[in-house]
């Protein structure tokens, strides 16, 4: 089986999450992030020791929006928990025993280019509807761009401008403050198919808690989602597992999830070496 998660305000949690998700006085906390010698991020003991026990059992594979270089600021994944597989830069690229696949990224960039107008051209035909954000801009190593928004124009519709910029191959995910637009090219879920067809492996339990994280949590079998995300909102029904714990220690309720699991997990191997006769 496979785990693939979403790491920020999934696993993992920055100070602004913490103050914002609560957690930080509920359990010990164990840094896990570290940016200009100092410690960003943070996941209960408890939780790192599951994810460790669980990355020496199963396929653990982070799938993040962030680009590479701001993944590899977790450093428990150079020291403590070694990965064969990592998604960054929301599934334009992929990391196998931390270098890139280039064959990904080539693929990626063949697509972008047949299927979506140029970042540029999206920036004038923005500018030519009148739709202006205020606050930060951030292109992404050429591939998407993000706004950390200030504050959000009253006449903000987020429905309106998906259904603009999709005509032109992108998409659109508020997740807090950042407003990412994303060529459609550029997926979670197209990157971690591929991997689970480079490894011949179908059985997947996926958690996130963005829009984003759908692309992939919707081929998953087992899909956990907090409740204090984007997604949790958007989706009702039983489309997912809710996990009820809210800031950190939700990140400690999903690794238990999975552990939970591997027995089912391991019955159906066995199900199947029966089967085939293996």
């Amino acid at each position: 089986m496979i785990f693939a998660s979403d790491l920020d305000r999934t696993l993992m949690y920055s100070e602004r999450a913490l103050e914002e998700l609560g957690g930080r006085d509920s359990r010990a906390l164990k840094p896990v992030e570290l940016n200009d010698d100092q410690w960003v991020g943070f996941m209960t003991e408890q939780a790192f020791t599951v994810l460790k026990q669980l990355s020496e059992e199963i396929l653990f594979i982070p799938v993040t929006t962030r680009t590479t270089e701001q993944f590899n600021r977790f450093i428990i994944f150079q020291n403590e928990i070694q990965l064969q597989y990592a998604v960054t830069t929301n599934g334009a690229k992929i990391l196998y025993r931390g270098m890139l696949l280039e064959e990904w990224s080539a693929h990626i960039s063949s697509v972008m280019k047949s299927e979506s107008v140029p970042m540029a051209e999206l920036f004038a035909l923005l500018k030519r509807e009148g739709i202006y954000f205020t606050g930060k801009l951030r292109q992404v190593e050429n591939l998407f761009f993000y706004y950390t928004l200030t504050a959000l124009p009253a006449s903000f519709n987020k429905s309106t401008i998906e259904a603009f910029v999709s005509m032109y191959g992108w998409r659109v995910s508020l997740q807090g403050r950042k407003l990412y637009f994303i060529p459609k090219a550029i997926s979670k879920g197209a990157a971690l198919a591929y991997i689970c067809q480079r490894e011949g492996v179908s059985r997947i339990a996926g958690a996130g808690d963005s829009v984003l994280d759908w692309d992939f949590l919707q081929n998953c079998e087992y899909r956990f989602v907090p409740n204090h995300g984007e997604l949790a909102n958007m989706h009702k029904g039983t489309a997912f597992t809710l996990i009820h714990q809210t800031g950190v220690m939700a990140g400690e309720e999903i690794l238990n999830q999975i552990v939970n699991l591997l027995p089912l997990d391991r019955q159906s191997f066995k199900h199947k070496e029966i089967k085939t006769g293996k």
